[in-house]
């Protein structure tokens, strides 16, 4: 088991690599393929030795080994996160069916994570992508009742949709089209559960972010990083969640 955690770390940490580039170019209409990775700031071409996830940025002391500025600490945070996310899907799920579409759904929204916080956009052509993909896992993998992910991808964009058309704007649209697709894998009650976990991270982020001096006053604020981190507590604990909360009602 130890063993299978630390594969499932490595492939994660790798493909976290992967989805850094893939969250930077896509935005900007550039190929995910080519130019191979490179400084931002002197243009170097990376080596085989510079690309190992997380190890590479320690070893480096997180400077490139040529005009030593620094690296940013979001790329091995994000590869690291990767990992670790597909480390714990496979020790909570094992070796089951719902294990591919948790491995999707976590590479979905580590890329939209990095897309969101750097450029504040949702790509279309990475929820295009993995539409598809997740509506076919979810059909061999189903939720119960089936009808379950229609209805939670339906709520899902109809909520957000709303919230956008009443705050005249307030809600992007971007977050109403994943919100779709976090419908399919989670289905109608850990979709709301989602959104409202979401909206309370984000409220809390704004409040600390307003006291501590870095956030100003109706300032935008990514919203995505907070739909990632709603939808995946939602998506590993939400039963659990509400079933605490049914527990206090009842009490």
């Amino acid at each position: 088991m130890f063993f299978l955690i630390v594969y499932f770390f490595t492939i994660g940490s790798v493909l976290g690599s992967f989805y850094n580039v893939a969250g930077l170019r896509i935005p900007l209409k550039k190929s995910i393929v080519k130019p191979r990775s490179q400084c931002p700031f002197c243009t170097k071409t990376l080596g085989p030795h510079e690309l190992i996830p997380v190890v590479s940025y320690l070893l480096q002391r997180g400077k490139c080994r040529r005009c030593g500025s620094t690296i940013h600490y979001k790329y091995p945070l994000i590869e690291l996160t990767t990992g670790a996310l597909f480390a714990y899907c496979f020790y909570k799920w094992g070796f089951n069916y719902e294990l591919f579409v948790a491995l999707t759904f976590v590479s979905l929204l580590v890329i939209i994570l990095v897309s969101d916080i750097t450029y504040m956009v949702i790509p279309d052509k990475v929820l295009l992508f993995f539409l598809p993909i997740l509506a076919i896992e979810r059909m061999l993998v189903p939720l119960t009742p089936w009808w379950d992910s229609i209805w939670g991808a339906v709520f899902g964009f109809s909520l957000l949709l709303l919230i956008a058309i009443v705050s005249k704007g307030g809600m992007g649209g971007g977050d109403i089209k994943l919100f779709f697709l976090i419908g399919i894998v989670l289905g109608l009650k850990l979709t709301l559960l989602a959104f409202f976990l979401s909206t309370l991270f984000g409220a809390l982020a704004g409040i600390a972010g307003i006291i501590i001096g870095r956030v100003k006053k109706r300032q935008p604020i990514p919203f995505g990083p907070f739909i990632v981190a709603g939808s995946l507590t939602a998506y590993f604990y939400g039963w659990d969640l509400l079933s605490i909360y049914m527990n206090l009602l009842l009490k």
